[in-house]
C-alpha cells in the first residue's frame, strides 16, 4: 500500500470528527496514504490523543459536541505546532479568519475530494518539517527578481531594487509561512512595531508597493496571492526558479 511520504516517513494523522460515517470515510481515504490514522469523536478525546501521541497532522471538523473547532484549535496550539486542517461546510470568511487566527493552518470546505485533502496535508506537513528543522529559503529568484532575505538585498534584471523595512518584514513573514494564508491580523502584528501609526491602515498599501517591485504583473500576482477577505499567502517559485 502506497503512503504519503515526507522526508521518507509515513504519516501519523488524527481525525477529530463526531459523525461516525464521515470519520470512517475519512479514515478509509487516508489509510491509503498514511501509516497510522487515529480517531476521536469529541474535542476532549482529540486533545488526549494529541497530547500522548506523536502526530504529523490533525484533521478536525467544526461541529463537535463538546467544544467548538475554534476552542479546540486554541487548546491544541497550547502544546503542539503540528499542522491543523479544519473541515467545514461553512463558507463564510469570518469563520475562516477566526480559525486561522486561532492557529489552524488550512480550511477545507466540504465537499472535497480525497486527493485534494491528501495534497494539502502533504504540503503543510512538508512546510512544517522545513520550519521545524530551520530550513527556510534565504535567497529566492522570482522571475527576473533576486532576493537575499538575510542581507536584505534585492535586484531586478540585475539592477538594484529598494524595499522598505516594512516590505522586507512582510516578505520575510510570508516566505517563512509559505503556502499558508496569513490573516490581516497576523500580518498587522508582524509589522505594527516596525512603523508609526496603525499598521492596519497601511498594510494594503505596503503589499501593493511590494507587488509592484517583485511581481511581473502586479495586477495578477503569482507569488503574493490574496485570499479575499482573509489575508495573503506566499506561493513559492518552482525548483527551476529557486536560487
Amino acid at each position: 500500500m502506497t503512503g504519503v511520504h515526507v522526508t521518507g516517513v509515513r504519516l501519523h494523522l488524527l481525525i477529530v470528527e463526531d459523525d461516525e460515517h464521515v470519520r470512517r470515510a475519512l479514515r478509509e481515504a487516508l489509510q491509503e496514504y498514511a501509516a497510522d490514522v487515529s480517531e476521536a469523536a469529541t474535542a476532549q478525546e482529540g486533545l488526549t490523543i494529541a497530547s500522548r501521541q506523536a502526530l504529523d497532522a490533525i484533521i478536525l471538523d467544526l461541529g463537535l459536541p463538546d467544544s467548538s473547532g475554534l476552542e479546540l484549535c486554541q487548546s491544541l496550539r497550547a502544546f503542539t505546532q503540528v499542522p491543523i486542517l479544519v473541515l467545514s461546510a461553512m463558507h463564510d470568511e469570518s469563520t475562516k479568519v477566526a480559525l486561522l487566527n486561532a492557529g489552524a493552518d488550512d480550511y477545507v470546505t466540504k465537499p472535497f475530494s480525497s486527493p485534494e485533502l491528501v495534497a494539502r496535508i502533504q504540503a503543510h506537513v512538508r512546510r512544517f518539517s522545513d520550519r521545524r528543522d530551520g530550513i527556510s529559503p534565504v535567497r529566492l529568484r522570482l522571475g527576473d527578481v533576486e532576493l537575499d532575505l538575510q542581507q536584505r538585498v534585492a535586484t531586478r534584471g540585475g539592477q538594484a531594487l529598494r524595499l522598505t523595512p516594512t516590505e522586507w518584514t512582510l516578505l520575510r513573514v510570508l516566505v517563512g509561512q509559505r503556502g499558508r494564508t496569513m490573516t490581516h491580523r497576523q500580518l498587522f502584528l508582524a509589522v505594527r512595531n516596525r512603523e508609526y501609526g496603525d499598521a492596519s491602515l497601511h498594510l494594503r498599501v505596503h503589499l501593493t508597493h511590494l507587488r509592484r517591485k517583485i511581481e511581473a504583473n502586479p495586477a495578477e500576482p503569482r507569488f503574493i496571492v490574496t485570499d479575499p477577505g482573509v489575508g495573503y499567502r506566499f506561493e513559492p517559485p518552482g525548483p527551476d526558479e529557486a536560487v
